[in-house]
Protein backbone atom coordinates (compact mmCIF):
# COMPACT_ATOMS: atom_id res chain seq x y z
CA UNK A 1 0.00 0.00 0.00
CA UNK A 2 1.57 3.37 -1.00
CA UNK A 3 2.04 5.79 1.87
CA UNK A 4 0.26 9.16 1.47
CA UNK A 5 2.20 12.34 2.03
CA UNK A 6 1.77 13.96 5.45
CA UNK A 7 -0.55 16.93 5.51
CA UNK A 8 0.37 20.24 7.08
CA UNK A 9 -0.05 20.69 10.84
CA UNK A 10 -3.15 22.79 10.27
CA UNK A 11 -4.73 19.89 8.37
CA UNK A 12 -4.29 17.25 11.07
CA UNK A 13 -7.23 14.92 11.50
CA UNK A 14 -8.49 13.71 14.87
CA UNK A 15 -9.13 9.98 14.88
CA UNK A 16 -11.13 8.01 17.44
CA UNK A 17 -10.57 4.26 17.81
CA UNK A 18 -12.60 1.63 19.63
CA UNK A 19 -10.20 -0.93 21.09
CA UNK A 20 -10.79 -4.31 22.72
CA UNK A 21 -8.21 -6.26 24.71
CA UNK A 22 -7.63 -9.14 27.07
CA UNK A 23 -5.83 -7.42 29.92
CA UNK A 24 -4.38 -10.49 31.59
CA UNK A 25 -0.94 -10.15 29.96
CA UNK A 26 -0.58 -6.42 30.63
CA UNK A 27 0.23 -4.05 33.47
CA UNK A 28 -2.95 -2.10 32.85
CA UNK A 29 -3.78 0.50 30.23
CA UNK A 30 -1.51 3.44 31.00
CA UNK A 31 1.95 3.62 29.45
CA UNK A 32 4.85 2.61 31.73
CA UNK A 33 8.64 2.53 31.29
CA UNK A 34 8.63 -1.27 30.88
CA UNK A 35 6.28 -1.03 27.91
CA UNK A 36 4.03 -3.89 29.05
CA UNK A 37 0.78 -1.95 28.82
CA UNK A 38 -2.07 -1.83 26.34
CA UNK A 39 -1.39 1.83 25.55
CA UNK A 40 2.25 1.08 24.73
CA UNK A 41 1.25 -1.73 22.37
CA UNK A 42 -1.39 0.39 20.66
CA UNK A 43 0.82 3.44 20.18
CA UNK A 44 3.63 1.34 18.74
CA UNK A 45 1.22 -0.24 16.26
CA UNK A 46 -0.23 3.12 15.18
CA UNK A 47 3.29 4.52 14.77
CA UNK A 48 4.28 1.58 12.56
CA UNK A 49 1.20 2.10 10.42
CA UNK A 50 1.91 5.84 10.29
CA UNK A 51 5.33 5.27 8.73
CA UNK A 52 7.18 5.72 12.01
CA UNK A 53 5.53 8.95 13.16
CA UNK A 54 5.25 8.84 16.99
CA UNK A 55 1.68 8.91 18.27
CA UNK A 56 0.26 9.72 21.70
CA UNK A 57 -3.24 8.54 22.50
CA UNK A 58 -5.71 9.73 25.14
CA UNK A 59 -8.21 7.19 26.48
CA UNK A 60 -11.73 7.30 27.86
CA UNK A 61 -10.86 5.42 31.05
CA UNK A 62 -7.72 3.76 32.41
CA UNK A 63 -7.90 0.10 33.36
CA UNK A 64 -5.74 -1.74 35.91
CA UNK A 65 -3.54 -4.78 35.41
CA UNK A 66 -5.64 -7.82 34.51
CA UNK A 67 -8.75 -5.79 33.59
CA UNK A 68 -10.18 -6.33 30.12
CA UNK A 69 -11.61 -3.84 27.64
CA UNK A 70 -14.49 -4.49 25.26
CA UNK A 71 -14.59 -0.96 23.91
CA UNK A 72 -11.91 1.34 25.19
CA UNK A 73 -12.03 4.57 23.17
CA UNK A 74 -8.95 6.62 22.37
CA UNK A 75 -8.25 9.64 20.23
CA UNK A 76 -5.13 11.00 18.55
CA UNK A 77 -4.24 13.54 15.87
CA UNK A 78 -2.61 12.48 12.63
CA UNK A 79 -1.29 14.40 9.62
CA UNK A 80 -2.12 11.40 7.40
CA UNK A 81 -5.31 11.21 5.39
CA UNK A 82 -6.46 7.60 5.46
CA UNK A 83 -9.80 5.84 5.21
CA UNK A 84 -11.41 4.81 8.49
CA UNK A 85 -11.28 1.09 7.69
CA UNK A 86 -7.60 1.45 6.78
CA UNK A 87 -6.86 2.63 10.33
CA UNK A 88 -8.55 -0.54 11.62
CA UNK A 89 -6.85 -3.04 9.31
CA UNK A 90 -3.49 -1.32 9.29
CA UNK A 91 -3.18 -0.86 13.05
CA UNK A 92 -4.36 -4.41 13.75
CA UNK A 93 -1.65 -5.82 11.51
CA UNK A 94 0.93 -4.56 14.05
CA UNK A 95 -0.95 -5.52 17.24
CA UNK A 96 -0.65 -8.75 19.28
CA UNK A 97 -3.54 -11.22 19.14
CA UNK A 98 -5.00 -10.09 22.48
CA UNK A 99 -5.56 -6.47 21.36
CA UNK A 100 -7.69 -5.37 18.38
CA UNK A 101 -9.00 -2.11 17.00
CA UNK A 102 -12.74 -2.63 16.44
CA UNK A 103 -13.59 0.60 14.63
CA UNK A 104 -12.18 3.97 13.62
CA UNK A 105 -13.93 7.28 13.06
CA UNK A 106 -12.82 10.76 12.03
CA UNK A 107 -14.12 13.09 14.75
CA UNK A 108 -14.21 16.87 15.26
CA UNK A 109 -11.11 18.53 16.71
CA UNK A 110 -13.19 19.34 19.80
CA UNK A 111 -13.72 15.63 20.57
CA UNK A 112 -11.88 14.29 23.62
CA UNK A 113 -12.10 10.59 24.46
CA UNK A 114 -12.29 11.28 28.20
CA UNK A 115 -13.82 14.75 28.54
CA UNK A 116 -16.54 14.17 25.92
CA UNK A 117 -17.85 11.02 27.63
CA UNK A 118 -21.22 11.39 29.30
CA UNK A 119 -20.80 8.18 31.28
CA UNK A 120 -18.68 5.04 31.52
CA UNK A 121 -19.78 1.42 31.72
CA UNK A 122 -18.21 -1.66 33.31
CA UNK A 123 -19.29 -5.25 33.76
CA UNK A 124 -18.03 -7.78 36.28
CA UNK A 125 -18.52 -11.45 35.35
CA UNK A 126 -18.43 -13.85 38.28
CA UNK A 127 -18.44 -17.64 38.25
CA UNK A 128 -20.27 -19.29 41.16
CA UNK A 129 -18.91 -22.81 41.39
CA UNK A 130 -17.35 -25.15 43.97
CA UNK A 131 -14.50 -25.62 41.47
CA UNK A 132 -12.21 -22.82 40.26
CA UNK A 133 -12.35 -21.62 36.62
CA UNK A 134 -10.33 -23.44 33.98
CA UNK A 135 -11.14 -22.63 30.33
CA UNK A 136 -12.22 -19.14 31.37
CA UNK A 137 -9.47 -18.53 33.91
CA UNK A 138 -8.48 -14.87 33.98
CA UNK A 139 -11.75 -13.93 32.28
CA UNK A 140 -14.11 -14.35 35.23
CA UNK A 141 -14.00 -13.78 38.94
CA UNK A 142 -14.76 -16.77 41.14
CA UNK A 143 -16.76 -17.46 44.28
CA UNK A 144 -17.31 -20.98 45.67
CA UNK A 145 -20.12 -20.09 48.05
CA UNK A 146 -23.71 -19.84 46.75
CA UNK A 147 -24.95 -16.27 46.34
CA UNK A 148 -28.47 -14.93 46.88
CA UNK A 149 -29.74 -12.34 44.40
CA UNK A 150 -32.30 -10.46 46.53
CA UNK A 151 -29.93 -9.32 49.32
CA UNK A 152 -27.46 -8.03 46.72
CA UNK A 153 -30.21 -6.14 44.88
CA UNK A 154 -31.31 -4.58 48.16
CA UNK A 155 -27.74 -3.50 48.86
CA UNK A 156 -27.34 -1.80 45.47
CA UNK A 157 -30.09 0.69 46.32
CA UNK A 158 -27.75 2.42 48.76
CA UNK A 159 -25.19 3.03 46.00
CA UNK A 160 -27.26 4.35 43.10
CA UNK A 161 -27.20 8.14 42.90
CA UNK A 162 -24.59 10.77 43.73
CA UNK A 163 -22.51 9.83 46.76
CA UNK A 164 -19.13 10.19 48.39
CA UNK A 165 -17.54 6.81 47.54
CA UNK A 166 -14.45 7.22 49.73
CA UNK A 167 -15.07 3.80 51.33
CA UNK A 168 -14.56 2.17 47.92
CA UNK A 169 -11.55 4.25 46.88
CA UNK A 170 -8.00 2.89 46.59
CA UNK A 171 -5.30 4.71 48.55
CA UNK A 172 -3.46 5.54 45.30
CA UNK A 173 -6.55 7.02 43.61
CA UNK A 174 -5.76 10.31 41.85
CA UNK A 175 -9.32 11.55 41.37
CA UNK A 176 -9.86 15.12 42.56
CA UNK A 177 -13.12 14.21 44.28
CA UNK A 178 -14.58 11.01 45.78
CA UNK A 179 -18.08 12.15 44.81
CA UNK A 180 -19.40 10.24 41.80
CA UNK A 181 -22.85 9.62 40.33
CA UNK A 182 -23.67 5.93 39.89
CA UNK A 183 -26.52 5.83 37.37
CA UNK A 184 -27.24 2.12 37.58
CA UNK A 185 -26.00 -1.16 39.03
CA UNK A 186 -27.74 -4.17 37.48
CA UNK A 187 -27.33 -7.82 38.48
CA UNK A 188 -28.30 -10.82 36.35
CA UNK A 189 -27.54 -14.53 36.37
CA UNK A 190 -27.18 -17.07 33.56
CA UNK A 191 -26.38 -20.58 34.73
CA UNK A 192 -23.38 -20.44 37.03
CA UNK A 193 -22.36 -16.97 35.85
CA UNK A 194 -23.33 -13.68 37.45
CA UNK A 195 -23.05 -10.39 35.58
CA UNK A 196 -22.88 -7.10 37.49
CA UNK A 197 -23.16 -4.05 35.26
CA UNK A 198 -22.19 -0.54 36.39
CA UNK A 199 -22.69 2.85 34.75
CA UNK A 200 -21.52 6.15 36.26
CA UNK A 201 -20.26 9.55 35.24
CA UNK A 202 -16.81 8.36 36.41
CA UNK A 203 -15.25 5.78 38.72
CA UNK A 204 -12.62 5.92 41.44
CA UNK A 205 -9.57 3.67 41.37
CA UNK A 206 -10.66 0.13 42.44
CA UNK A 207 -14.19 1.42 43.11
CA UNK A 208 -15.93 -1.44 41.30
CA UNK A 209 -13.69 -4.16 42.72
CA UNK A 210 -14.24 -2.82 46.23
CA UNK A 211 -18.00 -2.70 45.72
CA UNK A 212 -17.86 -6.26 44.38
CA UNK A 213 -16.14 -7.43 47.57
CA UNK A 214 -19.00 -6.00 49.60
CA UNK A 215 -21.75 -7.37 47.34
CA UNK A 216 -20.29 -10.86 47.49
CA UNK A 217 -20.08 -10.71 51.30
CA UNK A 218 -23.77 -9.75 51.35
CA UNK A 219 -24.79 -12.31 48.70
CA UNK A 220 -23.02 -15.08 50.60
CA UNK A 221 -24.90 -14.17 53.79
CA UNK A 222 -21.86 -12.94 55.71
CA UNK A 223 -23.31 -9.44 55.98
CA UNK A 224 -26.87 -8.03 55.84
CA UNK A 225 -27.93 -5.76 52.94
CA UNK A 226 -28.00 -2.77 55.31
CA UNK A 227 -24.24 -3.12 55.76
CA UNK A 228 -23.71 -1.47 52.37
CA UNK A 229 -25.27 1.75 53.71
CA UNK A 230 -23.01 1.61 56.76
CA UNK A 231 -19.92 1.17 54.56
CA UNK A 232 -20.90 4.04 52.28
CA UNK A 233 -21.60 6.41 55.16
CA UNK A 234 -18.36 5.52 56.96
CA UNK A 235 -16.31 7.22 54.20
CA UNK A 236 -13.39 5.00 55.17
CA UNK A 237 -11.71 2.31 53.10
CA UNK A 238 -11.28 0.26 56.29
CA UNK A 239 -15.06 -0.14 56.52
CA UNK A 240 -15.40 -2.06 53.24
CA UNK A 241 -14.49 -5.60 52.16
CA UNK A 242 -11.09 -6.44 50.63
CA UNK A 243 -10.56 -5.52 46.98
CA UNK A 244 -11.90 -8.29 44.76
CA UNK A 245 -10.01 -9.93 41.87
CA UNK A 246 -9.56 -7.99 38.58
CA UNK A 247 -10.10 -11.14 36.48
CA UNK A 248 -13.79 -10.68 35.67
CA UNK A 249 -13.78 -6.90 35.21
CA UNK A 250 -14.50 -5.51 31.74
CA UNK A 251 -14.54 -1.90 30.61
CA UNK A 252 -17.59 -1.77 28.34
CA UNK A 253 -16.67 1.69 27.16
CA UNK A 254 -17.87 5.27 27.39
CA UNK A 255 -21.18 6.74 26.25
CA UNK A 256 -21.04 9.83 24.05
CA UNK A 257 -23.58 12.22 22.62
CA UNK A 258 -25.51 10.39 19.89
CA UNK A 259 -24.76 13.23 17.45
CA UNK A 260 -21.14 12.02 17.25
CA UNK A 261 -22.33 8.78 15.69
CA UNK A 262 -19.79 6.60 17.53
CA UNK A 263 -20.52 2.88 18.09
CA UNK A 264 -21.93 1.98 21.49
CA UNK A 265 -20.98 -1.71 21.45
CA UNK A 266 -18.76 -4.28 19.76
CA UNK A 267 -19.38 -7.97 18.89
CA UNK A 268 -17.73 -9.01 22.16
CA UNK A 269 -20.74 -7.58 24.03
CA UNK A 270 -22.75 -10.56 22.77
CA UNK A 271 -20.09 -13.06 23.87
CA UNK A 272 -19.85 -11.79 27.42
CA UNK A 273 -22.10 -13.82 29.76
Amino acid sequence: MPLPSPASDSAKTRIALGVSYNGRAYDGWQSQPGGRTVQDQLERAIAHFSAGSPVRTLCAGRTDAGVHGLMQVVHFDSPLDRAENAWVRGTNSFLPDNIAVQWARKVPASFHARASARSRRYAYVLLESPVRPSVDTGQVGWVFRPLALEPMLMATRALVGEHDFTSFRAAQCQSHSPVKHLFRLDIARRGGYWRFEFEANAFLHHMIRNIMGCLIAIGAGNRPPTWMTEVLQARSRDAAAPTFSPDGLYFLGPVYDAALGLPQRTPAFDWLP
